[in-house]
């Protein structure tokens, strides 16, 4: 193995690092969107037209990407976005019977899940920083979120919707590869979207009524949709499992800056001590000793 290849696959992890954080952002930069649009339109049609705009215009972009992908890889494509989009549908039913922080502090772990199942499936050896990083992440998430947690049906759909996020981060960094990001990445919106508008068909499709509305849709489906999900794909093939699971978890952060920023929330002492341990457990994660950076991320022979 040459010498050089350590150094650049250490260089693609902090790329990928850094792309992983900026798609994060674009997801918390959605939170108080998402809260206006789905007083008009039902959350799960909002997730099937959100998708299917993201996956049409990807594939439209890079058609012959999406076709040369291989049988084996499609079927890959087709359970990751089952897995993602059921993730999806659990948060929005419990989201309806739970309050949205603590949606949001359930939700978000699965930044602890990760770890358990990498170990689990990929026999991947979680060091003692990492899990130190996880305890920090939690705790931040908890500032941020909680004020109170009684376990009930919401939760326990959330909680549910969580371990399936976590099976997902930990799937997609044992199936991709950065040469079928782009067509990875279409496959699971397009199966989203599907998904989503077999559940809402019988009932109808309700659709966005302004064009501030569709504004807003747009700008979900192709940048927190579509660009997200491509570069949440390249960099998972870069990066281990709970490394991106620990990065993901700065998107309550992002929430809380965009929400103060663009609404009426204001600063508090919890949103500082909690964006603050989460920030931490990221750096923490990526100060952690990389023993063998050529093997770094795992993958399950295809």
């Amino acid at each position: 193995m040459s010498t050089t290849e350590p150094t650049t696959e250490r260089s693609y992890g902090f790329l990928a690092a850094g792309a992983l954080l900026i798609v994060t952002a674009a997801w918390g930069s959605t939170f108080f969107l998402i809260k206006d649009l789905v007083e008009v339109v039902p959350p799960v049609d909002f997730l099937a037209v959100r998708f299917a705009i993201a996956a049409a215009a990807l594939f439209l972009l890079r058609p012959r990407a999406v076709l040369a992908l291989g049988g084996g890889s499609l079927r890959r494509g087709v359970v990751l976005g089952l897995v993602y989009g059921g993730a999806q549908i659990l948060q929005t039913v419990g989201l309806a019977h739970t309050a949205a922080s603590v949606s949001g502090f359930v939700t978000g772990m699965y930044v602890v899940f990760t770890p358990i199942l990498a170990a689990l499936v990929l026999r991947q050896r979680i060091g003692a920083t990492v899990w130190i990083a996880v305890a920090v992440a939690t705790a931040g998430l908890a500032f941020l979120s909680l004020e109170g947690l009684a376990i009930g049906y919401g939760e326990g759909i959330t909680l549910l919707s969580a371990v399936l996020y976590a099976l997902h981060i930990v799937m997609l960094g044992a199936w991709t590869s950065a040469r079928e990001a782009y067509a990875l990445a279409v496959v699971q919106m397009a199966v989203i979207a599907v998904l989503c508008f077999a559940i809402s068909a019988p009932g109808g499709i309700v659709l966005p009524q302004t064009g501030g509305q569709w504004v807003s849709m747009v700008y979900m489906a192709l940048v927190a949709g579509a660009f997200a999900m491509l570069a949440q794909t390249w960099a998972q093939a870069h990066l281990p499992a709970t490394r991106a699971a620990i990065i993901m978890s700065m998107e309550p952060v992002f929430a809380a800056a965009f929400a103060i920023g663009f609404t009426d929330e204001s600063l508090t002492v919890r949103t500082l001590a909690g964006g603050g341990l989460v920030l931490a457990a990221m750096l923490l994660a990526e100060a952690a000793p990389r023993r063998h950076i050529e093997a770094e991320v795992p993958h399950l022979s295809q």
